[in-house]
């Protein structure tokens, strides 16, 4: 007999320990119709119609500016057709996520900071033009790369004075002014969200090591490059928009920038011309 808990299990407590959001039940019947040899996109379709917010923001993601789609999706149908099961799954996901938290409007700078670098980062991913990513990955990474924020803030109270350090620290990694104050790290916190939330595995892995330099830098790190992509892309999208909001500053692009100009193939005049194209896309954003 077996007296071992399964992998399924230490994680399920690991999730319920620290306050991680369970996974929305939509998400598990979306997964379900994929896996079938001829997905019902019309029962996916009536799934999402069944909550308005969720239909909502499905036809606007679809018709967002970073995706760049030719035609206008007016229906859930509409959308489902333009993204697909896959990204559809990961929209859903998304729109979720505020959701998931309880009195999330107390963070409501936060949402909306993620929303700006997440169709930042979706803008840019098209701009770049790297077969190793898509707009829409970028997009969705850049809303959840900081979810492990969330956790912590609701989950002790003291964070915010940890998360003003961190923000601060020009030397030491943000996660490390993290752990020492808490048993883990809001990227660690991100990573385990997403695998439970069924994000793919490239995104997983970007959230939980995207304040870490010799991950994104070295080959022999292990982290996919598509995961490396998605860090220096969001990295580069947070930097343009404290360079044109003067909010949410931090330390980050001190120490990632020079990655994030090296991986994306950019200079000092091309991070201008994005300044001035990011402004015009940051007055398209809700």
């Amino acid at each position: 007999m077996n007296l071992l808990p399964s992998v399924d299990g230490v994680l399920e407590l690991t999730i319920k320990a620290n306050d991680i959001p369970p996974r929305p039940l939509i998400i598990d019947r979306i997964r379900a119709a994929m896996r079938k040899d001829s997905p019902n996109f019309n029962y996916v379709g009536q799934l999402i119609k069944s909550d308005v917010g969720l239909a909502a923001g499905l036809i606007k993601t679809a018709n967002s500016p970073y995706f760049g789609y030719h035609k206008q999706a007016r229906s859930v149908q509409d959308a489902l057709m333009m993204l697909g099961l896959d990204v559809t799954s990961r929209a859903v996901a998304a729109i979720s996520l505020r959701k998931a938290f309880p009195n999330s409007a107390h963070y409501e700078r936060f949402w909306d900071a993620s929303a700006r670098i997440a169709a930042l980062s979706g803008w840019l991913a098209k701009r770049v033009q790297n077969p190793k990513f898509r707009p829409e990955d970028a997009y969705t990474f850049g809303l959840f790369r900081d979810c492990g924020i969330v956790i912590l803030l609701r989950r002790f109270p003291a964070y915010t004075q940890t998360l003003a350090r961190a923000n601060n620290d020009s030397e030491r990694l943000f996660t490390a002014v993290e752990q020492q104050d808490y048993p883990s790290d809001h990227a660690m916190l991100g990573c385990l969200l997403a695998q439970n939330w069924w994000l793919p595995e490239e995104i997983c892995q970007a959230i939980r090591h995207h304040h870490d330099p010799s991950a994104i830098d070295l080959f022999e790190s292990g982290l996919p490059l598509t995961s490396r992509y998605l860090v220096v892309i969001s990295q580069t999208a947070e930097h343009i928009l404290q360079q044109l909001t003067g909010a949410s500053q931090t330390q980050e692009w001190p120490k990632l920038g020079s990655s994030c100009m090296r991986l994306l193939s950019l200079d000092q005049a091309m991070l201008a011309v994005l300044y001035k194209d990011g402004e015009e896309l940051l007055k398209t954003i809700d």
